[in-house]
C-alpha cells in the first residue's frame, strides 16, 4: 500500500492524472472515504487525463455516469445501494467487463461481489491543521494485473508521498 498527501483540490486531481497513464481498458478502481473526501476530484483528474472533455460530477444521485473519450470511462457511486441486488440492477459487471476505467465511489459496501482485480484508493481527511483540502491516501492495489504495475504506480505516486 502506498500512502500520499494532497494539499489542494488540484493536487488531488493532479495525482489522478499521474495514475491515469498506468491504467488499462478494463481496469477498476474503487474509492472509499469520507464524504467530501476528494472521490470525484479524483475522478475529474483521471478523466481529463483520460481524455474526457465534458465535466464529470458525483453520480450520486444517477447511480452511474458513462464518459467517452479515448478510453471510456464509467463513474459509478454505489453510497445509496442497499444490497448487491440493486448493483447487479445497475450492470456493474458488464461495464467492468467493457474494455473501459471503471470507477466505483464507496465500492468497498460490495467489494465481495466486484472482481478480485482492483485498485483501492482511500482518501481521509488530513491534519487540520495543515488546512482544510489536506488529504491523506492510501493507493492500495490488488490482484494479479497490478503486480507487474506496481513499480509504475510508485513511480506515479511519488511527487506525493508523505514526507
Amino acid at each position: 500500500m502506498l500512502t500520499v498527501r494532497t494539499n489542494s483540490v488540484e493536487e488531488t486531481r493532479a495525482l489522478a492524472a499521474a495514475i491515469a497513464p498506468v491504467l488499462r481498458a478494463g481496469d477498476l478502481m474503487i474509492l472509499s472515504g469520507d464524504l467530501g473526501g476528494g472521490k470525484t476530484a479524483f475522478s475529474q483528474g483521471l478523466a481529463a487525463a483520460l481524455g474526457i472533455t465534458e465535466p464529470v460530477t458525483s453520480p450520486t444521485f444517477v447511480l452511474a455516469q458513462t464518459y467517452e473519450g479515448p478510453l471510456r470511462l464509467h463513474h459509478l457511486d454505489l453510497y445509496r445501494l442497499e444490497s448487491p441486488d440493486e448493483m447487479m440492477d445497475l450492470a456493474i459487471p458488464e461495464l467492468i467487463h467493457d474494455r473501459a476505467v471503471t470507477v466505483i465511489e464507496w465500492g468497498e459496501r460490495f467489494l465481495e461481489h466486484l472482481p478480485l482485480d482492483y485498485i483501492q484508493v482511500t482518501f481521509g481527511l488530513g491534519e487540520i491543521e495543515l488546512g482544510p483540502d489536506v488529504r491523506l491516501i492510501d493507493i492500495n492495489p490488488a490482484g494479479p494485473s497490478w503486480r507487474t504495475r506496481e513499480e509504475a504506480l510508485q513511480a506515479a505516486t511519488q511527487p506525493w508521498k508523505r514526507p
